[in-house]
């Protein structure tokens, strides 16, 4: 599959849902999992992303970061940013077309996607429910659809019961010899399709 996807969460804080999202994240072929502003514990004073309720240890398996605020969010040159937020100008995922180099952002179980957040994101993308899910449920629905589009499966068959059929393999064009002139590639193109230079009667 082509290009890159890091998923993460904004204003996290719940615990389970951090892990569980990281280990689907790392299951779905994610470079990185993050956090903004996620959750302080109030008796102990430590961040909720310190340790996480994964058994797979998916931390250890791919990067996370914590970033303090939406502007230390670091975005790779020609990535965009694509908010998961239930908004009047949200795309619906069905119809969304996935950038090959992409960082996906949920809002917090408890609160949406910040202002500042936002306004970071190049596009916003709903999810077409009936109500708001869980963020982990809602990240797994957004990394499964972007696998089933960008991953190169044989398109569905039109019957139920019907076996999908294989896409063609690529087939890549003819050597291009840089040395030969556009005069020369015009006059061997003519000639393929037929086509006499100016001045030439056919015999």
């Amino acid at each position: 599959m082509r290009g890159y996807f890091a998923i993460g969460i904004d204003q996290a804080s719940k615990t389970g849902n951090v892990g569980n999202l990281i280990r689907t994240a790392h299951s779905f072929g994610a470079s990185f999992v993050f956090a903004v502003n996620p959750k302080v514990v109030a008796h102990t004073g430590e961040l909720i992303t310190k340790d996480f309720t994964d058994t797979s240890k998916s931390h250890q398996q791919i990067p996370f970061f914590n970033y303090p605020t939406a502007a230390d969010v670091e975005v790779p040159q020609g990535c965009q940013v694509v908010g998961i937020e239930i908004t009047d100008d949200a795309v619906d995922l069905p119809s969304f077309k996935h950038p090959t180099q992409a960082i996906y952002v949920l809002g917090g179980e408890r609160s949406s996607l910040s202002a500042d957040m936002l306004a970071r994101c190049d596009s916003t993308i709903k999810i077409p429910t009936k109500f708001s899910l869980n963020v982990a449920t809602a990240g797994a629905i957004v990394m499964y659809d972007r696998h089933r589009v960008m991953g190169g499966y044989p398109d569905r068959p039109l019957m139920t019961g019907t076996k999908p059929e294989a896409r063609p393999e690529h087939v890549h064009g003819a050597t291009r010899n840089r040395h030969v002139s556009k005069a020369d590639r015009i006059a061997t193109e003519a000639k393929r399709v037929g086509i006499l230079p100016r001045g030439t009667k056919s015999g």
